[in-house]
């Protein structure tokens, strides 16, 4: 009976292939893989000789119309990505939509995923989170995304590349707040693995220092917005901030009262908070 079955690869350690995923990769008619160099390497190591087509963001459109005609006429294909789970951050949604439209049953073999590793050992929320995947190279869209993001409440999760890693955990302490916590999984299940946790600012120390180096791929995990009892939003922390650039915390407290209707007591707590920062 034909099928596309979406297969997980690991994401470094190749011991983390797991038994059905080798089973159903040897068993296909061919493999649509991300890239046939990178999946080459994991067949050789698992002595799989299945045949192994491109299928990339450059080509998906035009090769998803072969390999649906290839189920239709009854064969069996395996979809991955170059590590995890594909079409999370990776190619793969055309082919899977055109299967489905075609009548094709599309079957999951589950496995190796960053995103699931990341939240698995962040110490952060993991009962909701909401993945935003790769945000732009562009920092002023960059940063207006995470302004979307502020007052998010679960754990957010992004995906990122070395050469921006020290830009992005900058605009997340310009946009969020630097005691907002983060955690950033680096090259997870690799020799150089590393989780590190702390407030947003300590990540950014950490990165300028080298103790995260920017080598590798990275998941930055942001705790979700704080909740707040006492009717003090992210606006008005942000508000007291700028405040205390040009006042001391008893006048940033009493002014922020006046412009922002909220008790001058709490404000004076968040203003020696935010000076500690």
């Amino acid at each position: 009976m034909s099928a596309l079955y979406v297969v997980a690869t690991p994401i470094g350690n190749l011991e983390d292939l797991t038994t059905r995923a080798a089973r159903v990769l040897r068993e296909v008619d061919v493999i649509a893989a991300e890239d046939t160099r990178h999946t080459a390497k994991l067949l050789s190591a698992n002595a799989i000789q299945t045949p192994v087509v491109a299928c990339h963001d450059h080509n998906e459109a035009e090769v998803a119309g072969t390999l649906v005609e290839r189920l239709v006429r009854g064969e069996q294909v395996a979809l991955v990505s170059d590590a995890g789970t594909p079409l999370l951050s990776d190619p793969g949604y055309r082919l899977v939509r055109a299967a489905l439209d075609a009548g094709v049953r599309v079957v999951p073999v589950p496995g190796a995923s960053a995103l699931t590793a990341a939240l698995s050992v962040a110490g952060l929320p993991t009962d909701r989170f909401c993945f935003e995947g790769f945000l732009s190279a562009k920092q002023a869209q960059r940063v207006r995304q995470l302004e979307a993001l502020a007052r998010e409440p679960r754990t957010i999760v992004l995906y990122e590349a070395p050469h921006r890693i020290q830009a992005l955990v900058q605009d997340v302490v310009t946009t969020l707040g630097g005691a907002r916590e983060i955690s950033i999984a680096r090259e997870l299940t690799k020799q150089y693995e590393q989780v590190w946790s702390g407030t947003a600012s300590a990540a950014a120390d950490a990165l300028a220092d080298g103790s995260i180096p920017q080598k590798g791929e990275f998941v930055v995990l942001i705790g979700g917005a704080p909740r707040s009892d006492d009717g003090v939003t992210e606006d008005d922390r942000r508000a007291m901030s700028l405040l205390l650039q040009e006042l001391p915390p008893g006048k940033a407290a009493a002014l922020g009262a006046e412009l922002l209707g909220k008790p001058r007591k709490v404000l004076y707590d968040i203003a020696l908070q935010l000076k500690k920062e």
